[in-house]
């Protein structure tokens, strides 16, 4: 008898060790293609970017409401980059979870900010710099942190955890403040408020993320054999995720014409995230099968890449104006005079835009200043 229960606990042994190490190498497939998809997620910035502005001069800016840059290639060439690392993305996250999956997003932070230096001339200040390289350490710490895969066998499983009370609180939450902003706050604010347009990208790719686990989970069970789509949730996962994608596509051009590519990735970057991964835990209960030390560890590495984004967010503005020729003595002066400063005014009087004073001037592009505003 003592035997036959060695033989069992062994068999079990065997079995917890092979299930582990499918999820291991699931956790790795998705490591792989999370990475490659920030490289070409990033690069499409400044693509997107330079056919944005391309489709400026010559047409109504997407800033503003035009639609001109859809007749631009060069845009499409960068919305074709953007495909293929959210093909990558959207396969990474069928393969590992999403506090896994979306914090490497830091690099396409990286990847943008580098480009947008050398390319598009916004200079990255030596500062910027170091909040990479604690994007990079940030990322790395929730990495080896991360928690394994849920053990799904069905997309019912998934449509079972989406629609518990908690998620659902979640989800009609994020739909009321995105109406809100997008009716009320957008017209208002969107031109001189980065957070209003990034906010609405944020918050709808939180839901998208969801969904996009949710029918890569369908796919994958479906290509090893388990057809998942005669199930209706499985088109209601994928009607979320389309409505969600060109929402964020919408509100994304709007403020990377607006904005300077190195402000908008990282606050992008920091916003998406953070409601992903709360998104996360709510419908997947992420935590629930982790250690209070990795819990700590992954909120560590999360401040860190915030503390990151926070660095390139304020030193943009250094490196702009040093470029302009203000320098250093742009950068020792007290915050509430630099703006008029920058302004080339001398006054002590906040520079207008449409007969209206606005705070927001370092985050602009010199540029849109003199597009008027509906």
């Amino acid at each position: 008898m003592a035997v036959i229960a060695t033989s069992e606990q062994m068999s079990t042994l065997h079995s917890g060790t092979d299930q582990y190490a499918s999820a291991s190498a699931d956790n790795h497939k998705g490591l792989f293609l999370a990475l490659s998809s920030s490289v070409f997620i990033g690069g499409s910035f400044i693509v997107k970017k330079k056919g944005l502005k391309r489709a400026g001069t010559s047409g109504v800016r997407a800033g503003v409401g035009g639609y001109s840059y859809l007749s631009e290639p060069l845009w499409w060439a960068g919305m074709f980059t953007m495909i293929i690392g959210e093909i990558a993305n959207f396969a990474a996250y069928a393969f590992a979870p999403a506090i896994l999956v979306t914090p490497l997003g830091a690099l396409s932070i990286i990847v943008s900010a580098t480009l947008a230096h050398i390319i598009l001339k916004e200079k990255l200040h030596v500062l910027g710099i170091l909040g990479c390289c604690l994007c990079v350490v940030g990322s790395i710490a929730i990495v080896l942190h991360a928690p394994e895969e849920r053990d799904i066998v069905s997309v019912i499983d998934v449509w079972n955890l989406a629609t518990e009370p908690a998620f659902v609180l979640y989800t009609l939450s994020v739909l009321a403040v995105v109406l809100v902003l997008v009716f009320h706050f957008a017209p208002r604010y969107g031109n001189t408020q980065v957070m209003v347009y990034v906010a609405i990208c944020s918050l709808m790719g939180s839901l998208s993320v969801m969904s996009a686990k949710a029918l890569g989970i369908a796919l994958k069970l479906t290509f090893e054999g388990v057809n998942q789509l005669v199930f209706p949730q499985t088109w209601v996962f994928a009607m979320v995720l389309m409505t969600s994608i060109l929402t964020q596509m919408n509100y994304l051009n709007k403020a990377l014409d607006t904005f300077n590519t190195a402000v908008v990735s990282p606050i992008y970057y920091v916003m998406f995230t953070s409601f992903t991964i709360v998104a996360s835990i709510i419908m997947f209960k992420d935590w629930d099968r982790q250690q209070p030390t990795q819990v700590v560890t992954e909120l560590c590495g999360f401040l860190t890449i915030l503390g990151g984004t926070y660095l390139l967010h304020v030193t943009k503005d250094y490196a702009d104006n040093a470029s302009s020729g203000i320098g250093s003595i742009y950068t020792v002066l007290p915050s509430h005079l630099t703006p008029r400063l920058a302004m080339g005014t001398g006054s002590l009087k906040r520079p207008m835009l449409d007969g209206s004073p606005t705070d927001q001037i370092p985050l602009r592009r010199q540029e849109s200043y003199h597009v008027p505003y509906s």
